[in-house]
């Protein structure tokens, strides 16, 4: 067990993430720790959010990322650590007195009251004048393109149309920080793909801050400004969709996002950022982003749709042992050296590969798009 510090960081100290602030920040999370009775689920947690900023929280489950949601939020207080909005201290602070507001996994709507009375909960509860709710009402309901449905009932809704009542009420109370956790979880896949459009056309409308946890990492990619990959209580990586997917610093971030075969090997030459690394008797030409020592033991990251048909800079050879029909690609999985296996999407253009199981085959890649991994 990983026990929490028994201290709180104090106010001037610097989140760990290097994000440069060209947006004020938001939310700022500074060394933040959470235990549930022996169990310890962040651990040491940091992490810088600007303002206006799509940030997404990405990984599996348990991993900690709904938890350190529900305390930005107020639904958890941090064992230790600290929590700041636009600025504020908000240690202490229960959700309603928070610059926040959450659309939970469920959306969790009243069934007896209609949309309108729906959106409306939190300003009366606030206890606003009618004209202003029927206004905010009126303009929440605008943006999530709900005009006309104000009378009708959650059970006469789709689920998309649900999705979006969820989303008026959260924004009607105009919140600086959005929290969304799992928001899209209960949808099929082309509702999914359409409410992806409307949270990130929303959020560029509205202004706001949001902040969305996911484990679908296509998810993550196709609405965020930057993304926190997240593994057993901490963040082992955070930059923008084109980072962690280009760039992964370990195996772990690899392997999450994405599609990805591995190699394992030792490095026998090394000059600059090109380095040869044997990897089980196949010599793999890859991209060492940091200075590597020769006879060090690395990890070879290759994405499936980065290999190709014929000879590359690194070409293998083998025989087709499974074979699948993607639409815009087709996924080889190929047995080489010892029956050692490694996959490559081969893009169809339109001519799907006459590729059959058990044909001999020669695949390649160049060392651009092979990243060595330390870690």
């Amino acid at each position: 067990m990983v026990t929490a510090p028994a201290r709180i960081v104090p106010s001037h100290a610097a989140p760990a993430d290097p994000m440069s602030l060209v947006r004020p920040v938001a939310v700022g999370i500074v060394d933040v720790w959470k235990s549930f009775g022996a169990t310890t689920v962040l651990k040491g947690v940091s992490v810088t959010i600007g303002k206006g900023e799509f940030f997404s929280l990405l990984g599996p489950s348990g991993c900690g990322k709904t938890t350190l949601l529900r305390m930005i939020g107020g639904f958890e207080a941090p064992t230790a650590g600290e929590i700041r909005i636009d600025g504020k201290d908000v240690g202490g602070l229960p959700p309603y007195a928070r610059a926040t507001n959450m659309i939970f996994q469920q959306l969790a709507l009243f069934p007896h009251l209609d949309v309108f009375e729906n959106v409306a909960f939190g300003l009366r509860v606030q206890k606003h004048p009618k004209g202003d709710i029927a206004a905010k009402v009126k303009e929440a309901l605008a943006l999530v393109r709900l005009e006309g449905f104000e009378r009708r009932m959650p059970d006469q809704l789709s689920g998309g149309q649900r999705q979006r009542v969820a989303m008026a009420r959260a924004i009607v109370n105009e919140p600086s920080v959005l929290l969304l956790d799992e928001p899209l979880g209960a949808l099929d896949l082309q509702l999914r793909l359409q409410m992806h459009e409307e949270l990130r056309r929303l959020q560029r409308t509205l202004g706001n801050t949001f902040v969305f946890v996911t484990h679908d990492q296509s998810e993550a990619m196709a609405m965020s400004d930057r993304i926190a990959v997240m593994n057993a209580g901490e963040i082992i990586q955070i930059g923008t969709p084109e980072e962690i997917y280009e760039q992964p610093k370990s195996r772990f971030v690899a392997q999450f996002v994405g599609h990805t075969n591995l190699f394992d090997g030792k490095v026998v030459a090394a000059e600059g950022q090109r380095v040869t690394v044997d990897c089980a008797g196949t010599p793999i030409v890859a991209h060492a982003a940091r200075p590597v020592e020769r006879g060090s033991n690395v990890t070879v990251a290759v994405r499936f749709e980065r290999i190709g048909l014929g000879a590359k800079e690194t070409t293998i050879e083998g025989r087709v042992v499974e074979r699948m029909f993607l639409g815009g690609a087709v996924r080889l999985v190929i047995g080489y050296s010892d029956d050692r296996r490694m996959t490559a999407d081969i893009a169809t253009n339109g001519v799907t590969p006459s590729i059959a199981v058990g044909e001999p085959i020669a695949v390649g890649f160049n060392s651009a798009d092979a990243r060595v991994l330390t870690s």
